[in-house]
């Protein structure tokens, strides 16, 4: 922990430790080059904070082993009175790391091979403020680093106290399936202090793609009650589908039997691992990038940039490209793009962890991002009650999402195994168990069916 204050009768740089606070005074003198502006104050500090505690990591040797009292570490900071970058800080705030050497191993284990972990993300989180997510409800923080490859989500305290108390199990799982995993990589977890109100913030991996724009998207629980999109949800730019909308809409995911079976063993394996912790009420969250739609949009952005250079020409601003991100120049994106050229619907698999191309023979073309989401709800006194509150309105029979954390498994793990499209010979060897069901045939061996 770290306290920062100008006390005006010192003049040079003092540090005083407490060894069981692991408090730091310092001394700051005026910065000439002015960084971390941001709109919000606290994601300026954010970015302070986050840029302070890696500087200060890279001087702290990696431990050899974790032991249990850094699952229970932080580190603070308090700033009291500052000339530091005035007109971009405030001039009171605190900020702190939570289990700081916990997350900087997690790092590194997924740190895609680069000689600096730290200065990576370091760079994705402080060069330029965060931008809000497209997902962003309006109830809590939801960014995107700007070069979209880092997730910054507003948390509650009882979620940062969740957290604390599976990060041990968590942090076993990761290294027990060596990072293969669908669960959501959380990278850092902070506490933002500014005028006496305090934000907790989760950093963790983009699920989505900083380059492969998603066309479609779902929220997918393998529960059929209330999992329908609202008509103001349709009415976004990106809408949230549900269950029920998936099966509406006849979609289906098109991969090879192998990726299928490489997606449901880290699946399986990350469900029991939740249930062991009581977790229930996660979702699979399902992003589908259509290559043909991106190239379509991207020959029309020529097509506009062409308009627009004739403009530049006449003292017109250009506007942005389209069909994909594009990249930015530093952080893991600005990495990657430097090391590897990327066609249409390309992606690289140590960046887009999540992703998983479509198959030859699938009816287009796409790429699909899929991953855990909301994996710390534990089934608690207070979601007993939901499910008897539940069981009353809809019946006992009825697959509500509120549910036993085994039973929410089983269905869930049902629900995912069936939204792969089936192949004629497996939809042939389920016809000839006697099923009953109707097919919309699509091209090239694949065939859909709705059972009955």
């Amino acid at each position: 922990m770290a306290a920062l204050g100008n006390s005006g009768a010192a003049s040079s740089p003092m540090v005083v430790l407490a060894p069981k606070t692991k408090t730091k005074k310092k001394h700051f003198v005026q910065q000439k080059v002015k960084v971390f502006r941001a709109s919000d104050p606290v994601m300026s500090v954010f970015m302070w904070g986050v840029n302070h505690s890696i500087n200060d990591l890279n001087q702290v040797p990696v431990p050899v082993m974790l032991l249990p009292d850094d699952f229970k570490a932080n580190t603070k900071i308090k700033v009291n009175n500052h000339l530091f970058n005035k007109e971009n800080l405030p001039g009171h705030f605190k900020f702190k790391e939570y289990c700081p050497q916990v997350f900087r191993n997690l790092r590194e284990r997924r740190s895609l091979h680069f000689t600096c972990v730290l200065r990576v993300l370091q760079v994705s989180l402080t060069r330029s403020p965060p931008m809000r997510s497209v997902d962003d409800q309006g109830e809590g923080l939801l960014l995107n680093s700007y070069d979209r490859t880092l997730v910054i989500k507003q948390i509650s305290s009882e979620d940062v106290a969740d957290m604390h108390n599976i990060l041990s199990e968590y942090h076993q799982h990761i290294v027990k399936c060596h990072g293969s995993t669908l669960l959501p990589q959380f990278l850092g977890m902070y506490r933002v202090s500014v005028d006496s109100e305090e934000t907790y913030l989760i950093v963790m991996r983009n699920m989505f793609s900083h380059r492969l724009i998603v066309h479609r998207k779902y929220d997918l629980k393998g529960s059929l009650v209330a999992r329908e999109a609202s008509d103001k949800e349709r009415g976004k730019e990106l809408p949230t589908y549900k269950d029920m909308d998936f099966r509406n809409n006849l979609q289906k995911v098109y991969v090879t039997d192998e990726q299928k079976e490489k997606f449901m063993e880290k699946l399986n394996r990350d469900v029991e691992f939740l249930v062991r912790l009581k977790i229930m009420d996660y979702s699979l969250l399902l992003g589908i990038h259509d290559v043909g739609r991106a190239e379509r949009d991207e020959e029309e952005g020529e097509e506009v940039s062409n308009e627009e250079e004739a403009d530049a020409e006449n003292g017109l601003a250009p506007g942005a490209t389209v069909g994909s991100y594009g990249t930015s120049p530093e952080g893991i994106a600005g990495y990657m793009s430097c090391c590897k050229p990327l066609g249409p619907g390309e992606y690289d698999p140590y960046v887009d962890v999540y992703a998983v191309r479509s198959c030859p023979g699938a009816p287009q073309k796409e790429v699909y991002f899929m991953g855990l989401i909301d994996v710390l709800t534990q089934y608690d006194t207070k979601k007993k009650a939901a499910h008897a509150a539940k069981t009353v309105k809809h019946g006992a029979g009825a697959e509500i999402s509120t549910v036993h954390p085994e039973q929410y498994a089983k269905r869930f793990r049902d629900f995912i195994s069936n939204i792969f499209a089936l192949k004629n010979s497996a939809l042939q060897m389920f016809y000839e168990k006697g099923n009953v069901f109707n097919t919309f045939v699509r091209p090239q061996g694949y065939t859909q069916c709705v059972f009955h």
